[in-house]
């Protein structure tokens, strides 16, 4: 089975695509998938202690949950290290699965596999 690299560029600010994209990449982990979510912008932030928490709307899955099985899964972050540090954001504020690294770690952790990607 290929990798998939879920690009997610919002943050709390948009709950609801934030939902659409852990779903994206929670389903592609436990089918298999060996899965990156690359963070960028304000969802950067959502890497970080307990920033991805609540739920989007009615009948969503809370993000605990979502964030929970991603990990659970073995799903990992890239999180933008310009965006990170823009926002001032402590290191050590990374979650277990999570590392900053931008758009040259994301190709070489692709390699030459075939890739599924989505952007959010």
């Amino acid at each position: 089975m290929g990798k998939a690299v879920i690009s997610l560029s919002t943050g709390l600010e948009d709950p609801e695509k934030v939902t659409v994209a852990f779903l994206v990449a929670v389903g592609a982990a436990e089918q298999g998938r060996t899965t990156l979510m690359f963070l960028t912008k304000e969802a950067v932030r959502l890497a970080t202690g307990s920033v991805a928490i609540g739920v989007a709307c009615q009948g969503c899955p809370p993000l605990t949950d979502l964030t929970a099985r991603f990990a659970a899964a073995g799903g990992t972050y890239l999180v933008c290290p310009i965006c990170f540090h823009a926002k001032a954001l402590p290191a050590d504020s990374l979650v277990p699965g999570a590392s900053l690294g931008g758009t040259v770690p994301m190709w070489q952790w692709i390699g030459d596999d075939p890739a599924v990607t989505f952007s959010y």
